[in-house]
Parts: C-alpha cells; sequence; structure tokens
C-alpha cells in the first residue's frame, strides 16, 4: 500500500473511532455540569455539535475505503450504541445525532482505490479540522480540570476521569499531527500502545466500581478485581522495560470486554444499578473492542 493510501485510510479509521469518542466526552461533560456552570455548558454543546460534524463528514468518505477488520472490531459502533444513544438522549435532554449511527451502521469495507488525489484533499481538510478542534477541546478540558482542583467548580465526574478523557484527547491529536507531517500512522511501540491502553482500561475498572449502585456488590467486586489484573499487567509492563506483553493483556481485555458488554446490556434493560448512563457503557466497551484490535 503507497503512503498516500496509508495516509487517508488511517485519517478515516482514526476519525471513525475517535471523533466519536470526542462527541461523546463532550456530552459526557455537559451531563456533569450544574446550573450555574452555563458558560462551561455552552462550550461543551459546542464541542459535541462539531465533532457530530467531523464524524458524518468522516462517515461518507470512509464508505467502501476502510479495512474490513475495523468495521468489524466493534470500535466504531456495537449492536448497542443505537438504543444507549436514544436512552441517554431521553435521560439527559441532550441531541445526539443519531443518524451519524445508521450511516455507520450501513458502512461498507474497502473496495474504492484510495490513491484518489480528490478523496486524499478531502481528508486532509477533515485532519486539520480535527487539529483546531481537537486544540479548544484539550484547552476546555485542562481549564475544567483546573477548576475542579481548585475548587471552583463542582461536577458528578470525577478528576481522575477528566485526567483520563484528556489524555485520550491528546493521543488522539499526536496521531493526526503525525498523518498530517509524515503522511503515515507509525504508532508507539507496542510495550508503549499497551501500556497507555492498560492504564485507560485499570481506570475504567476503578469508574465503574464508583459508579455502580454499592448494592451492587457482584459487580462492583468484580470490576475492582479487573482494576488489580490491569494494575498488575502495568507493573509487569514496566519491569519488562517497555517490551510488549500481548498475549496476557489481550487475554485480560477480552475478558473484560464480555463483562463490558454484559454491563451494557443490564443498563439498556434496567437490571443493573448504577448512576452509569448507557451511552458510557457502550463508550468504555468501544474503546476496549479498538484495544483488542490493536492487540489482535
Amino acid at each position: 500500500m503507497e503512503v498516500s493510501e496509508r495516509y487517508v485510510l488511517f485519517s478515516l479509521e482514526l476519525h471513525l473511532f475517535f471523533a466519536r469518542i470526542m462527541k461523546e466526552h463532550s456530552l459526557f461533560l455537559m451531563a456533569s455540569f450544574t446550573p450555574v456552570s452555563t458558560s462551561f455548558i455552552r462550550e461543551a454543546e459546542h464541542f459535541k455539535q462539531r465533532f457530530e460534524e467531523l464524524l458524518h463528514q468522516a462517515t461518507i468518505l470512509a464508505d467502501g475505503v476502510v479495512r474490513r477488520e475495523v468495521l468489524a472490531s466493534g470500535e466504531v459502533v456495537t449492536p448497542f450504541t443505537a438504543l444507549a444513544e436514544q436512552q441517554t438522549q431521553h435521560f439527559t435532554g441532550i441531541s445526539i445525532a443519531q443518524s451519524i449511527t445508521a450511516l455507520q451502521e450501513r458502512l461498507r469495507p474497502g473496495s474504492r482505490v484510495v490513491s484518489n488525489p480528490s478523496l486524499a484533499r478531502q481528508v486532509q481538510a477533515l485532519n486539520r479540522m480535527a487539529l483546531r478542534l481537537l486544540d479548544g477541546l484539550i484547552a476546555l478540558k485542562e481549564r475544567i480540570l483546573a477548576h475542579v482542583l481548585s475548587c471552583r467548580m463542582f461536577t458528578t465526574n470525577y478528576p481522575l476521569l477528566l485526567e483520563h478523557i484528556l489524555r485520550e484527547a491528546k493521543l488522539y491529536r499526536q496521531y493526526v499531527q503525525q498523518l498530517e507531517l509524515e503522511g503515515d500512522l507509525d504508532p508507539q511501540t507496542m510495550g508503549q500502545v499497551e501500556q497507555f491502553w492498560n492504564q485507560i482500561m485499570m481506570e475504567h475498572a476503578l469508574f465503574i466500581r464508583g459508579l455502580l449502585d454499592p448494592s451492587e456488590d457482584d459487580l462492583v467486586q468484580t470490576a475492582d478485581s479487573f482494576a488489580k489484573d490491569y494494575a498488575r499487567l502495568l507493573e509487569a509492563s514496566r519491569a519488562a522495560q517497555d517490551r510488549a506483553l500481548a498475549t496476557s493483556s489481550l487475554a485480560e481485555t477480552r475478558k473484560f470486554r464480555d463483562f463490558k458488554t454484559a454491563g451494557v446490556t443490564g443498563i439498556e434493560e434496567c437490571k443493573i444499578r448504577s448512576i452509569i448512563l448507557p451511552l458510557l457503557a457502550d463508550h468504555v466497551l468501544r474503546e476496549a473492542n479498538h484495544y483488542i484490535r490493536l492487540l489482535s
């Protein structure tokens, strides 16, 4: 595959996953604020809408271009995404462009020739739009975190969750910048990728543990167990000096994916007591699916 083809392919696949993550981060920020934080609500709404526009454009360009394994991985949409969006819009009153999910459910894998100058120009415009939006969203997340840590703002998001979504935004920006500078994507060594995503998975387990109702004792203990397992994997990867421990991480993340799948189902069917939005449950499942594809 030529560099120009990889540029188009990797850019579109990146946006299909990460632009959705960013628009949902913006929604989770909106849903977490108290009524006094109206200016922050407006800013988060702006980024939610703009990342929806970016995701919509990327989805249109991606049809017939992106790889089958990406579409099949469950990182773009899952069987639960459409209902999770409907329920979350109902619970929060925050509008969600659900037509994008319907479009993504119909995406076809690569058959078009992607070494197309017109397509490459459209992708370049998309990447530049993403960088502008990411600079703004990162700055907003940093301001919110600073306000929370200095007790100038209350939000129902944990400070660690704010740091968590900030790290994900910076990783997305790093990848888009690399594509624009080099025309290709050469991610960190697998050891570094594992360290990043194992930390993300560990924090997911901690957040799930903290957002479940205290009466859900078995689920709380299971989430806590996953957090400890990922902490051990992180320690082992540091001891191995960045050498990949892919077999252990893959086995653990497949088990965690199954736990998250059961969690989305239970939350959507109102069988689990928690303060977890359905879309947050689907969001963390998609991130596990993405990580499993990277490991596989």
